[in-house]
């Protein structure tokens, strides 16, 4: 791919804690593994977490900050992850950075780092301030991560007017922590609700799994370790879904029925319904 065609992609939501960060870790990993050149950038200046996420906090020199002042050359600031070649690090830089920092800062690293890269995914701050504009500049497209509350999609629905005004295309949607059960018991919303409310293409369902807490505390995103766990096969699934495979979308809760109903099936069939 060159570095004209290199994918700019804006992982950005409208509400804070809805796993954004974790997407952009996971799904950095998920692309590198299947052998493309992925750099994460931090966008997020004020909380920096993406490093603690890739469990790259300790290997920091330098950062965007320094690129951008011309104090050091970008493969010094470029983090290589110690475990898969293919996926690189762009630190934030101090949070101080925010007050001058413009929109054209930001297309400025990101057409640099996308000279060395497949992929490039950054990580957006949660809202609609400046730190959003910020990084929405440098992008061509953007994944929206929500999760089926109805202020996290409403906060979601906003984000994607302000995607769209800006040109940003294509927008497309992952939807995080979905729960079966609630879902089943009308307790949460639908995955066909959210997508009905945000008329945004689905890329991606990602089940409520508690090993993704434990993958974040360690600092070993869930698709390094290919563990098996759903979430993991999920991240797994966007990854390959973004790069054009024809991997089918399963809704974990009509799945479920249709687990159920096979098994009745079964048992009728053996006289024992």
């Amino acid at each position: 791919m060159t570095p004209a065609s290199a994918r700019i992609i804006l992982i950005c939501s409208g509400k804070g804690g809805v796993g954004k960060t974790t997407l952009t870790a996971n799904l950095g990993i998920a692309l590198a593994r299947l052998g493309e050149r992925t750099v994460v950038l931090d966008a997020d200046f004020g909380l920096r977490n993406l490093d603690l996420l890739l469990g790259l906090e300790n290997r920091i020199v330098y950062t965007a900050q320094e690129v951008l002042a011309g104090s050091c050359r970008l493969e010094q600031a470029l983090v290589k992850h110690k475990l898969e070649p293919n996926l690189s690090l762009m630190p934030a830089g101090n949070p101080r950075m925010l007050e001058w920092l413009t929109p054209e800062d930001m297309k400025t690293v990101a057409n640099l780092v996308a000279e060395r890269a497949d992929y490039v995914l950054i990580d957006c701050p949660a809202g609609v301030e400046q730190g959003f504009k910020n990084a929405a500049a440098a992008c061509r497209e953007a994944i929206v991560i929500t999760t089926p509350e109805m202020s996290a999609v409403r906060d979601a629905d906003r984000v994607i007017g302000l995607l769209n005004t800006q040109g940003i295309h294509p927008v497309q949607l992952v939807l995080n922590r979905v729960r079966p059960k609630m879902v089943a018991n009308q307790e949460m919303l639908a995955v066909d609700d959210v997508t009905d409310i945000l008329a945004l293409p689905l890329l991606g369902l990602v089940v409520e799994d508690e090993q993704v807490i434990v993958s974040t505390n360690r600092g070993e995103p869930l698709t390094l370790n290919g563990n098996g766990s759903p979430a993991a096969r999920a991240y797994m699934n966007v990854a390959r879904r973004l790069r054009g495979e024809g991997v089918p979308l399963v809704d974990p809760s009509k799945e479920r029925r249709g687990l159920r109903a096979r098994l009745m099936d079964k048992l009728r069939k053996s006289g024992r319904s």
